[in-house]
């Protein structure tokens, strides 16, 4: 998400300063990047990364404070009333941060207002686990309440559970680290039934609107879009419009809903309110949201409707080529559906031939990566040999 702003920003001409704390981080090596500070990360040391930036703040004053990941949102809304003595914050208070941040009080609030959405608990206890799990069936989802700090401690975004020991298995596991999770249906559809509804929202109006639908997940079914297209998606405009009303949103969101394939229905999965995975594709099809927030916040210039190229694909590449291969049995696509985003217009999530070094990152990482497991492999192996050449020693010795 960092990346897309920061090149939407600085093609723009806005000189942008990055706050940063993962190692893995992209968006500091863009040459859209004037100056890059490592602070504490916020999910751990969110006094450490407040006072970094009241630091900058202080130092150099002014400017736009945007914060382009959940923990950074979090932080940021919590400390809005201090940041704001340093910067022009776009970011929501606190109050209604909580409401999209803590997925059970997005659904409960849709819930109230009609907007359709799948079938959700909330358990508290074990008992609760096994009465919710026999009205559900299976199989169904266990997902966090806090996206975030679930994805940070299990490195996906919810199980699909076939059984019942299977979910109280995941339910411990969340409960010994300290997290809440919800018991929700699964909504039946391959990833295309999935779709963005993003918006620039203020004064309760919805003043510049687009919608894609996610083309490839990575992983399949359960992950977050690998590919995504530009398309018109009329039915999802108005719950989007009534789910950010009744929140009393103000920024930028982007809503994912997905169709139903029982009857057709969009149904609300969550309210992201910051910049999403696929702001470039936004951006490639006419409507920049970072830099008409920007104006927006420094200029007071009002954001207007407009239209925007449709059948513009985005792609993670590396995500696309990796689950491509490992999943192609499974996705069942034809070679035509994957070459497709590659030969017709696109936009690439981080290869950018004029911003070649995040890319050049990435390379690097999963190099890395690759590396650090293949010797992991071998050290297993290695111990396990001498495991076994152990076991034959005892036992030749008991024979003797």
């Amino acid at each position: 998400m960092g990346l897309g702003v920061s090149r939407a920003l600085g093609k723009m001409g806005v000189p942008v300063v990055m706050f940063h704390y993962p190692e893995r981080d992209l968006a500091r090596v863009s040459r859209y990047v004037v100056e890059s500070i490592e602070s504490p990360n916020p999910e751990h040391d969110e006094d450490g990364f407040v006072q970094k930036l009241v630091e900058y703040g202080t130092r150099r004053g002014g400017g736009l404070l945007m914060p382009t990941s959940d923990e950074t949102v979090v932080a940021v809304a919590r400390n809005k009333a201090l940041l704001k003595q340093h910067f022009t914050v776009a970011c929501p208070d606190w109050a209604v941060t909580q409401q999209f941040i803590d997925k059970k009080h997005t659904y409960a609030l849709a819930d109230a207002i009609g907007v359709p959405a799948p079938k959700t608990f909330v358990p508290n206890s074990l008992e609760e686990v096994e009465e919710r799990a026999h009205l559900l069936g299976f199989p169904c989802l266990v997902k966090p309440s806090t996206g975030h700090l679930f994805y940070t401690r299990f490195k996906r975004k919810m199980f699909p559970v076939d059984n019942l020991d299977e979910l109280v298995e995941v339910y411990r596991q969340a409960a010994q680290a300290g997290l809440q999770v919800m018991l929700q249906e699964i909504i039946p559809g391959d990833d295309s039934h999935g779709v963005n509804y993003n918006a620039y929202v203020w004064d309760g109006r919805a003043l510049a609107e687009f919608t894609a639908r996610k083309v490839r997940n990575a992983p399949p079914w359960y992950g977050s879009p690998r590919v995504a297209i530009s398309e018109e998606i009329s039915e999802v405009i108005e719950p989007g419009r009534r789910i950010l009303q009744a929140l009393q949103f103000a920024g930028f969101a982007c809503t994912e809903f997905k169709k139903d394939a029982r009857d057709g229905v969009y149904k609300l999965m969550e309210v992201n309110g910051r910049h999403n995975l696929s702001t470039l594709l936004a951006v490639t099809c006419g409507i920049n949201f970072p830099w008409l927030e920007y104006r927006h916040h420094i200029c007071g210039e009002v954001p207007s409707p407009r239209d925007f190229r449709k059948g513009v694909y985005w792609i993670d590449i590396t995500r696309d080529v990796g689950y491509s291969l490992k999943y192609a049995r499974k996705e069942r696509y034809s070679i035509a559906d994957y070459l497709r985003p590659y030969l017709k217009p696109h936009v690439f999530a981080i290869l950018d031939f004029r911003d070649p070094k995040p890319f050049i990152r990435r390379i690097m990482l999963l190099l890395g990566q690759g590396l650090r497991q293949g010797l992991n492999r071998l050290h297993l192996r290695r111990v396990n040999l001498r495991g076994v050449r152990l076991l034959r020693s005892t036992q030749d010795l008991k024979k003797r």
